[in-house]
């Protein structure tokens, strides 16, 4: 009797959750939701975050106007991605713009493929973005109205990284090192969970 529930125990104790990895980054396994959302992407198709399962998707909430930040960000994934070499098929880079009014389908497209094949632009109304952005805690405003009529859109800085299943595993930084990031995708992208 003792056997059989220890058995029963042991059995139970693996089925439950995603395995503990030796992750570089901060673990964020169990604190943020899964990827779930309903937008548009880059080529004008509506997706959701279940439309990624089956690749470790890194998520970013970004603009196409931005001076500095953003298409550094870019950069830095596009070398990452480089790294991963044919691993890259796996990974997605969700960039999520913060200005829908000006990031339309096209320009996301034109913006998104010129960094790396592997990124996905995404849109939607300012009430689904904001909304994601609240799921995970991400923030931003508007600016100040330029003499020129343009703007910028003060906003978080922060890479999610989900497993294959769509579970929040970990978070990347501005200052987060690329081999860190290229250690940690690495890991997901050869384990089971």
């Amino acid at each position: 009797m003792a056997l059989g529930l220890m058995a029963g125990l042991l059995l139970a104790a693996c089925s439950h959750g995603p395995e503990k990895l030796p992750f570089r980054l901060t673990n964020i396994t169990g604190h943020l939701p899964n990827l779930a959302f309903h937008l548009t992407d880059d080529n004008g198709k509506a997706v959701t975050g279940k439309d990624f399962r089956g690749k470790v998707v890194m998520m970013y909430f970004g603009y196409t106007h931005c001076p500095d930040v953003c298409p550094l960000t870019m950069t830095r994934m596009h070398v990452v991605m480089q790294q991963l070499g044919k691993d890259a098929r796996d990974v997605r880079f969700l960039f999520v713009t913060v200005d829908p009014e000006r990031d339309t389908v096209k320009v996301l497209h034109q913006y998104v493929t010129a960094f790396d094949k592997h990124d996905v632009g995404l849109t939607g109304t300012p009430a689904q973005i904001r909304a994601l952005a609240k799921r995970y805690r991400a923030a931003f405003t508007r600016g100040k109205t330029l003499k020129n009529g343009g703007y910028e859109v003060n906003h978080s800085a922060v890479i999610y990284v989900f497993d294959r299943h769509g579970r929040a595993r970990v978070l990347a930084t501005p200052t987060t090192g690329n081999g860190d990031l290229e250690h940690d995708l690495r890991l997901l992208i050869s384990s089971g969970n």
